[in-house]
């Protein structure tokens, strides 16, 4: 049986951060908490870790993962264009429970799947997920859940549902109790994606891919209603890209869960589903 790491404990934080750290070095799995809910992370640019995290959760490469990221310098290097907009928003609510799809950068290698350029990230607002992404660079992270479960909100509930698939399980306590849970489902603490991809077109608007912890009116706040499609509007667009949940870590990153990168833009609507963190 895979060990669960207390991170609550000194002792078992530094050794299950390091078994983590080394089990992402060799394309192993490991489930990490975040804000929004837990999720299970590979190394982003590490493609046969990807394949792994994707049938450890039962899904397809139409349901690329999101990546979260432990920055906003990062936000840069892999997205190809980050409009004024998105902005405003990253500096409001991360680290925090918002996914952004955006077209990445073009010369990544990387193999997330049927991404269609595109790319969903997000900043955690966790201490223990942040250290780990800060030695390891982005990672792609689901919420650590089987396809069409409920997103995992402690470690133990991880465990449950994926096992042996993963090499360690890093419990940080429980997930999601700093939000109100007002997303898609009851209980449901995923972050919310917005598609960005549209505003590198003239008249282009924000999309609600996912309704999830940042509510639409937060959003308006900051950036205005009108630059927000109406309510409803374009929601079969949002397959190609949902995600499942920040890291979110997520899903909250990385649907319910958290999934950042692969969210839209295109990649899935089964990705709203339940998986982004």
């Amino acid at each position: 049986m895979t060990a669960i790491y207390d991170c609550s404990v000194d002792s078992e934080l530094l050794t299950g951060m390091r078994i983590a750290r080394a089990a992402i070095t060799r394309g192993e799995l490991v489930v990490i908490p975040t804000d929004t809910v837990y999720g299970v992370a590979a190394d982003a640019f590490n493609a046969k870790a990807v394949t792994r995290l994707l049938e450890a959760k039962g899904r397809e490469r139409t349901s690329p993962p999101p990546v979260l990221i432990p920055g906003i310098p990062t936000l840069d290097a892999l997205a190809s264009e980050v409009p004024p907009a998105v902005r405003l928003l990253v500096e409001e609510f991360w680290p925090g429970g918002l996914t952004v799809i955006l077209h990445a950068q073009p010369s990544l290698q990387w193999d997330l799947g049927e991404t269609r350029g595109t790319v969903a990230l997000r900043m955690p607002a966790n201490p223990i997920a942040l250290e780990l992404l800060a030695e390891t660079g982005p990672l792609a992270v689901s919420s650590a859940n089987l396809s069409g479960m409920p997103s995992a909100t402690s470690a133990a509930d991880a465990a449950e549902m994926l096992g042996d698939a993963v090499t360690a399980y890093l419990d940080g306590g429980p997930a999601g109790v700093s939000y109100e849970p007002v997303g898609e489902r009851e209980g449901d603490t995923s972050s919310t994606i917005i598609d960005a991809t549209a505003l590198a077109h003239e008249g282009g608007r924000l999309r609600i891919v996912r309704a999830g912890v940042i509510t639409r009116e937060r959003i308006a706040a900051v950036v205005g209603e009108e630059l927000l499609e109406p309510a409803g509007g374009a929601a079969a667009a949002s397959d190609a890209a949902a995600g499942d949940d920040d890291a979110a870590a997520g899903d909250d990153d990385a649907a319910a869960s958290e999934e950042p990168a692969s969210l839209d833009a295109a990649p899935s609507a089964d990705e709203a589903d339940t998986t982004t963190t």
